[in-house]
């Protein structure tokens, strides 16, 4: 089971921090190497590339070492290693910083890039990429947004501020507001309110459906402009369900343009992507009062959307 470091000075190489497995305390251990643990428990990568690992001093003890190969295994010992991939897909859109300071930096996020590393995503996540620009180890999200949706993405750079900035997150104190293109509803009246209870779906692990049950979700919706059959919407999400933006304008009958996933699955998570065809979804404004300076903050997003056709 991965967890956060013991050691804060053990250094993230390549912007990508190191994992932490706790090897299990057992008299009668079944392996005599490490080298056969990670094989037998973590064989999402195989044994010939976990040597290689050890080979390159890329697993370490909990003093920062690098264990060598041969190393034997140690019942309750914690190790570190860095997770990589050998065939990681780029993703070829760049990220651009929109503040930053000694506690805070604002990104602006391009479509089809993950906050944090996960799946088939290290090097190619927001925070790996910020890691490595910046050479600040520390920085940590405050909040996420899909991988699939562009715009503004907060993070924290100590860790001592870290706990007040995902407070106004916990707390609703921060005013967020989206942009979508989905079809033009004109039989609804806006702006409306959508409440809805969402839950994981059963079948489909990565996609989010509306249930019966109390509400868990509620988002304002705005009509802002209408071109033909298409409109531009602004959304703002008093709660913050996964895909939730997402799953309250299908329910409407008003998908997002280049969603993958919303009326029926086209492209699962796994799947090569069309980077033609983004979800025309975009965190665009975010405002605060700053919980460490106590200053107003209000950032935009210098993305945009496009129309069916352009």
């Amino acid at each position: 089971m991965a967890r956060p470091p013991k050691h804060p000075q053990i250094p993230a190489r390549h912007g990508v921090s190191p994992s932490c497995v706790a090897l299990p305390h057992t008299r009668s251990a079944p392996w005599t190497l490490l080298l056969d643990y990670l094989a037998e428990r973590l064989s999402v990568v195989d044994r010939a590339a976990w040597a290689d690992r050890l080979a390159r001093g890329e697993v370490l003890d909990d003093t920062g070492q690098p264990l060598p190969p041969d190393a034997a295994f140690q019942p309750g010992a914690r190790i570190h290693y860095y997770r990589h991939l050998d065939d990681e897909p780029a993703v070829p859109f760049e990220e651009t910083v929109l503040f930053q300071d000694a506690h805070l930096l604002v990104a602006d996020k391009p479509h089809f890039l993950p906050v944090t590393p996960g799946g088939r995503f290290v090097q190619q996540s927001l925070l790996v990429r910020l890691k490595r620009r910046t050479g600040i180890d520390t920085l940590s999200p405050v909040h996420r947004i899909d991988r699939e949706t562009a715009g503004l993405v907060l993070f924290s750079v100590r860790p001592t501020d870290r706990n007040a900035y995902q407070a106004l997150f916990r707390d609703r104190v921060v005013h967020k507001t989206y942009e979508a293109i989905a079809p033009h509803l004109p039989a609804l009246v806006f702006p409306l309110t959508r409440r809805s209870r969402i839950e994981e779906d059963g079948e489909r692990f990565f996609r989010m459906v509306e249930a019966e049950g109390e509400p868990n979700s509620e988002t304002l919706i705005e009509r802002t402009e209408v071109r033909g059959a298409w409109a531009r919407y602004t959304l703002s999400p008093v709660t913050g369900k996964r895909h939730q933006l997402r799953v309250h304008m299908n329910a409407l009958g008003a998908p997002i343009v280049g969603d993958q996933f919303y009326p029926q699955v086209l492209r699962g998570p796994d799947d090569t992507e069309d980077f033609a065809e983004p979800l025309q979804l975009l965190a665009r404004g975010i405002a605060f009062t700053d919980p460490v300076t106590g200053m107003a903050r209000r950032f935009e997003s210098g993305r945009a959307l496009a129309w069916p056709g352009d």
